[in-house]
């Protein structure tokens, strides 16, 4: 009768050794298969931005992890670990988050960067629900370089109410990309087009050439103001110009030669020569008279048109005038970015005791124009010039005709010559001759 409690007290003490053999080897597979699928999530991508950091600047990181596995994992308590890198958005994830099978999970981190300059190498760490953290490295770089502004291209001196070019050079040294760059130029009394430029990018260590049109009305700064963005934070550099205005070298620059007047019936004819002494050619010219002289046909306005650097053309211009003490010849041109120019040069024709004299001067309405002249006086026909040596088709007496007159313009050239050589013939003639009167 004693064996049957024995037997059953067995039995009670081999189900509860199996009992919690059981417990212990399943809580066992459990936490393994928990760590089996926590491996199984990883970092599938990282972004920054911006690529390279300003010090104390705030960018985004943006880290996407994958689960790879075949079941939920839950996440934790996401940072970022570096003492110059800090998270400014600390408690947005501040909750588990689960990650299913084939499913991605994306954390997006505001961070400040401190100085100095450098390339930091921060910790990207996540905690799992039962089986440790997740990391992974990141790398975050830091410099304070910034847009190089310069002008790259002006011309050696401004014009007044001429239009030239000036290039702004935009280098970008960074190892990064930046945005949204607009080159604004602003100057007291100076037309500038375009008026803004805008660029949406510029590579890391790439530059770029942005060329203006300026005009400068008087003389002052004219300031580029540069705004850039890095990121999604702005950035900006001033470029001053300083616009001082003088005689531009390169210039056309009208020349007039071999000036002659004669009259015609009712009116007075001007003809010469324009001789372009400047580095440009000069378009569109024209030879015009100014008042108080009034223009008539036939050549109320001489037309030349294009005068290349060191060519010449002639002209020859119609007017009548009550007073010839001061007749403006007016020379008008372009150059090739449209800009017009003119310069006026006063004659004095006034006649005096049978003879005409001219005194020249130049003025410029815009940019540079010819130098002054110089009188010359003929009895009978007039001739003038405007250069140092004698004028085309004349004498160094004056005597004759100066370009532009004709043959008729010689006539007192040649009937002075004839007389010469009768007289001579005469006077070595004069006893044969005084010997033929004597025998009649």
């Amino acid at each position: 009768m004693r064996k049957k409690p024995v037997i059953f007290s067995c039995i009670v003490l081999v189900l509860m050794i199996s009992a919690a053999h059981a417990a212990t080897t399943g809580g066992s597979s459990a936490s393994t298969a928990a760590q089996d699928a926590a491996s199984l999530v990883y970092v599938s991508s990282v972004k920054i931005d911006p690529a390279v950091f300003y010090p104390y600047e705030v960018g985004t990181v943006t880290i996407t992890l994958m689960n790879a596995g075949n079941q939920s994992v839950g996440l934790s308590n996401p940072d970022i670990l570096d003492n110059k890198i800090h998270i400014v958005n600390k408690n947005t994830w501040n909750t588990i988050s689960y990650i299913g099978s084939g499913s991605t999970i994306t954390y997006t981190f505001q961070i400040k960067a401190d100085p100095p300059d450098g390339t930091y190498f921060p910790l990207f760490s996540v905690g799992t629900e039962s089986s440790g953290s997740i990391h992974y490295p990141l790398i975050i770089k830091v410099d304070s370089t910034e847009l190089k502004a310069s002008i790259s291209e002006k011309p050696d001196n401004f014009s007044l109410s001429t239009k030239d070019t000036v290039n702004v050079s935009l280098i970008n040294p960074r190892d990064g990309e930046i945005k949204k760059i607009m080159v604004t130029p602003a100057g007291t009394g100076i037309d500038v087009n375009p008026s803004v430029k805008y660029i949406s990018s510029l590579g890391a260590g790439s530059s770029i050439e942005l060329p203006f049109a300026v005009t400068p009305r008087q003389e002052s700064d004219l300031t580029f103001h540069v705004s850039y963005w890095n990121g999604d934070n702005e950035h900006t550099a001033d470029v001053v110009l300083p616009i001082s205005l003088g005689e531009d070298k390169f210039a056309a620059k009208p020349i007039v030669n071999n000036v002659a007047l004669t009259r015609s019936g009712a009116y007075y004819s001007i003809t010469g020569d324009v001789n372009n002494a400047g580095l440009t050619d000069a378009k569109s010219m024209v030879v015009s008279i100014g008042a108080p002289a009034h223009a008539v046909e036939p050549y109320s306005d001489y037309a030349i048109g294009s005068l290349a650097s060191d060519d010449f053309s002639s002209f020859e211009v119609t007017f009548t005038a009550n007073d010839l003490s001061s007749v403006p010849l007016v020379i008008s041109w372009k150059d090739n970015d449209g800009n017009s120019f003119s310069v006026t040069k006063n004659l004095d024709l006034r006649a005096s005791s049978g003879s005409t004299g001219i005194s020249g001067s130049a003025s410029a309405n815009t940019g540079s124009g010819a130098s002054s002249g110089m009188a010359t006086t003929t009895s009978g026909s007039f001739s003038a010039r405007t250069g140092g040596g004698p004028p085309g088709g004349g004498s160094i007496f004056n005597f004759g005709g100066s370009r532009g007159g004709g043959i008729s313009s010689f006539y007192p050239v040649i009937a002075a010559g004839i007389l010469l050589i009768a007289g001579i013939v005469l006077w070595k003639k004069r006893k044969w001759i005084a010997a033929k009167v004597k025998k009649r």
